[in-house]
């Protein structure tokens, strides 16, 4: 099947729904001690990572469009089988699992649909906080909170100070050097995948990503700010110059390259 046939409404409405129940089952484990373990990277992961993967490969596979999933908990493919794939689904069942270790709620569920190297529909969902942000090239971007569903765009002129957001749980040498070129900006620190949500829907100008994340961190957030009118560049640290937009499913490493989230303005 074609990946623009589930692009409607009525389809994300069913991605949706997976991830807030999803969100459920990571609370239900939040609310309550937990174990926590290592995983082969040193990455930390909880049963709530687990619980949330196996409800999301179940519900996916029960709507029976035919696209494989890549999951950050099964994504052990091997490149010879991924290359192939034109459409996928790419899923982070718990992005932040050290803000949710900490329990600080800046942790969501993303889901990607990829279609030819960029996604074409993303979810995320941040269960804490209850706020949920969809998208896909056929509807636009949105944001649903406290019962209200508004349409979100990116700003379309910076603000003085520039609102830059950043990572709690990652810092780097290279994101202070890059910010030298903006003396008058507010830092916003966030975790997971809201940083980029938060310049999707016009509260933050910019995200510079001069750290290691992977592909499953940015996808569904990387459609939400697309469709409200952004862009996810590659940062080419080498040169300081920013190259052309972030695409996923290219090489056999699934870690991304830097990368910068912004509107189409960003002035002094």
């Amino acid at each position: 099947m074609e990946a623009e046939t589930f692009l409607n409404q009525e389809f994300v409405s069913k991605i949706n729904k997976i991830a807030i129940d999803s969100g459920k089952k990571i609370m239900a484990v939040y609310e309550r001690d937990f174990d926590i373990y290592e995983k082969k990277d040193e990455s930390p992961l909880t049963e709530a990572d687990l619980a949330s993967h196996h409800h999301i490969i179940n519900e996916l596979t029960a709507l029976d469009a035919g696209f494989p999933i890549l999951s950050e908990e099964s994504a052990d493919i091997d490149w010879s089988e991924r290359q192939s794939w034109q459409t996928y689904w790419l899923v982070d069942p718990l992005d932040g699992t050290k803000e949710f270790i900490k329990k600080n709620g800046e942790f969501t569920v993303n889901i990607a649909l990829i279609h030819q190297n960029r996604p074409v529909l993303g979810v995320v969902y941040a269960p804490v906080i209850d706020i949920l942000y969809y998208a896909s090239n056929e509807i636009g971007a949105w944001k649903l909170d406290s019962g209200t569903t508004n349409k979100i765009n990116v700003s379309v002129k910076a603000e003085n100070p520039v609102r830059v957001v950043g990572s709690r749980s990652h810092q780097s040498d290279a994101m202070t050097e890059y910010l030298s070129q903006y003396p008058s900006h507010k830092l916003i620190p966030m975790g997971s995948s809201l940083k980029l949500c938060l310049v999707a829907e016009g509260k933050a100008d910019l995200y510079p990503r001069l750290g290691p994340t992977c592909e499953w961190d940015t996808a569904a957030a990387h459609a939400i700010v697309n469709a409200a009118g952004g862009r996810c560049v590659i940062f080419d640290e080498k040169n300081n110059s920013e190259a052309e937009d972030l695409t996923y499913n290219t090489k056999e490493s699934l870690l991304n390259p830097y990368f910068i989230v912004k509107g189409p303005v960003i002035n002094e």
